[in-house]
């Protein structure tokens, strides 16, 4: 299906630079001095080397992963290639390396699909956000979510329409709903959601539930911006004994399907990152859709970054290609799997310790979040008192991101809801129970709190030694 018609004006015609469409692809045979380009001769950077874990399962297994300048290393590019400049489809081996694991872990259903490189989920939320909204129109949003992915939309003044949630992510019949009764002065073309793991709620949606908004999009015509940085990071239900999965044990559990996989009309962009499966400031990620669509996305990414840092973009092809491989990239994902389940399982194991009768929470099965519902007693109705409880919070030491930012609806007359997300993935895991400790504590204060038109208390709620991140960056 071609959604070009769904593209805001100025795209819709695929247009290459003007230098680009008049030069074209130079050929080996042509002295070429068209081109703004340096030599490779004067780059400094003749080699490149890094210690590489060569397989997660087995950490005392170290690999050398070699950059030279002038010649191929293995697969991946010379490092004179990674250097210089590129176009704005990312380097070669890179998104061949990508586009066969999209095909494995997703098997996409349509013919004409393929990958781009990119810098990471929150310039691909922007871009694809571009092809279809611009200033003053809508997009669907969970009521809770990303709030780099608001602040786009705030910088692009294109407005979010937030949609209900349940523990399972985005209510079907509520975007049915809404869908049917919009009477907004522009249509609805494009829904965000964040389907595994989710941002900050940590709903992961059932194969059956993807279905069911699939088939809303199919029904009222929306293109799916499928951000999905947690996929790889689905660990199941929780586990008696924190640590019982073993990185050998997560591959025999299967992944929820993506709704890339579920795909048939070419209506899903999917944004992949490596920044929680390697490392946040590689700053390199890829999105899957359809050619069409990337080489708008292409012209996108020419007009503002260019494309990723060839330099890391190698490094990464590298490490994919030549030393892992396949094998080796699937047992570090299982590795990361296994781990974040042995954190959610103690985290969530201490958290009903410690807070029982202070906090409710739904058990993620993927990503890094445990979202909570703070019940404050008889301070719930106060206004102040979430405000009140993140003082408290700094007071004893620890730290964990307010619901309100994160809220799509919120006006600034409303009263913060008594929210917080703690994401179990920084932290030491010996600093759990310190860190609920302290969290409990500070409830306590609120809750015996005098309301703020009484005399305050004077007794001091915590002295903490150290001071306990339990939030995370994004």
């Amino acid at each position: 299906m071609d959604l070009t018609h769904m593209f805001i004006p100025h795209l819709r015609k695929h247009q290459k630079s003007p230098f680009k469409a008049v030069m074209g692809n130079p050929t080996l045979e042509m002295i070429n001095m068209a081109g703004g380009v340096p030599n490779p001769s004067t780059f400094p950077l003749l080699q490149i080397q890094a210690k590489v874990r060569t397989s997660s399962l087995n950490p005392e297994q170290d690999g050398i992963l070699l950059l030279k300048h002038t010649q191929l290393n293995g697969s991946t590019e010379s490092l004179n290639e990674l250097l210089q400049y590129n176009d704005g489809r990312g380097m070669a081996s890179y998104c061949c390396f990508l586009r066969q694991f999209t095909q494995t872990a997703h098997s996409p259903k349509y013919a004409d699909w393929d990958v781009i490189a990119s810098c990471g989920n929150t310039d691909s939320i922007a871009k694809a956000v571009s092809l279809f909204c611009q200033q003053g129109d809508r997009i669907i949003v969970e009521e809770y979510t990303f709030p780099g992915a608001l602040s786009n939309l705030e910088f692009a003044k294109i407005k979010p329409v937030p949609v209900a949630m349940d523990t399972e992510g985005v209510v079907p019949e509520a975007l049915d709903t809404l869908c049917t009764e919009w009477s907004g002065s522009s249509p609805l073309r494009a829904i965000y959601l964040i389907p595994t793991g989710q941002n900050p709620t940590g709903a992961t949606m059932s194969l059956e539930r993807r279905k069911a908004i699939y088939a809303a999009a199919q029904k009222h015509n929306l293109v799916i911006i499928e951000d999905d940085p947690y996929y790889f990071l689905q660990y199941g239900p929780m586990q008696e004994r924190p640590g019982q999965l073993s990185a050998a044990e997560m591959k025999k559990q299967l992944l929820v399907p993506s709704l890339l996989s579920l795909d048939t009309d070419g209506r899903v962009i999917r944004l992949d990152s490596f920044s929680k499966i390697l490392a946040p400031n590689l700053r390199c990620g890829w999105i899957t859709a359809p050619q069409y669509m990337l080489d708008r996305l292409q012209i996108l990414n020419e007009s503002t970054i260019l494309q990723p840092s060839g330099l890391t973009q190698g490094v990464i092809s590298r490490m994919l290609n030549d030393v892992w491989g396949f094998k080796g990239w699937n047992d570090h994902l299982c590795a990361l799997r296994a781990d974040y389940a042995a954190r959610r399982d103690l985290f969530v194991q201490l958290a009903r310790e410690h807070l029982a009768g202070m906090a409710t929470f739904t058990v993620p099965t993927s990503g890094m979040f445990l979202w909570m519902r703070i019940d404050l007693g008889a301070a719930s109705n106060d206004p102040t008192a979430m405000p009140r409880l993140l003082e408290a919070m700094k007071k004893c030491g620890v730290m964990m991101a307010p619901g309100m930012p994160f809220n799509v609806g919120t006006g600034e007359a409303s009263a913060p809801e008594p929210y917080l997300r703690a994401a179990f993935a920084l932290a030491n895991t010996d600093m759990f129970a310190p860190a609920l400790t302290r969290l409990a504590r500070a409830i306590a204060s609120i809750r015996d709190s005098v309301l703020p038109d009484k005399q305050p208390a004077t007794k001091p709620i915590c002295t903490p030694s150290i001071q306990i991140a339990a939030n995370g960056s994004n």
